[in-house]
């Protein structure tokens, strides 16, 4: 479905179109917004306002780009808005809001980063399970093959060939993405995120 069909459906009160939107965005909106406010709690509390907004005001939202465009910037207004009534912006914070070409380059950059790490996650949480926990170990908690092995009581070669099969499959699925480089440097910081 189309983000004009959700659009429809949703101003028509159809609940399973919003219900939709929340498991499409929300979490990806939530890790967005606390890279701006670096608050976990506060950054799902805005997210969770700016989709009670959408909802509320549902019929009367004129949407002139993306749904996903929309929800990011509307996010991302919340945030600044947040930080601006707490009198918490940093100079380095101060950047993102400036209303110029460069600090729309870093906003779309934090979205498009955002939106990685979520896939990422998801094509780990895609693995079979003993692939996804032999992967979780270690690049995540850092245990060398042979303490995998050991833990799990299996051989060194079957966690090597399980990393291998992780790592194929995460370059295969990243690939149009980004180089294999940046997929490497992004893995680390994707568990601490969405665990």
């Amino acid at each position: 479905m189309d983000d004009k069909d959700l659009l429809n459906k949703l101003s028509s009160g159809d609940e399973a179109a919003f219900e939709q939107i929340f498991i499409l965005y929300y979490q990806p909106l939530v890790v967005f917004a606390n890279k701006l406010v670096y608050d976990m709690d506060m950054a799902r509390d805005l997210v969770q306002g700016v989709i009670v907004h959408f909802y509320e005001k549902r019929q009367e939202i004129q949407i002139h780009t993306s749904l996903k465009a929309h929800l990011y910037q509307s996010v991302r207004n919340r945030c600044l808005n947040h930080l601006k009534r707490e009198q918490t912006i940093r100079n380095h914070h101060s950047s993102l809001f400036v209303e110029s070409k460069e600090a729309e380059s870093v906003f779309h950059d934090i979205m498009e980063e955002t939106e990685l790490e979520h896939r990422i996650f998801q094509i780990i949480k895609s693995l079979p399970k003993q692939c996804q926990k032999i992967f979780e170990m270690s690049r995540f908690q850092g245990k060398t093959n042979q303490d995998i092995a050991d833990e799990l009581s299996i051989s060194k070669r079957t966690v090597e060939t399980q990393i291998s099969n992780a790592l194929k499959k995460m370059r295969q699925k990243l690939a149009p993405y980004i180089g294999a480089i940046a997929i490497f440097a992004l893995i680390s910081a994707v568990y601490l995120v969405f665990s």
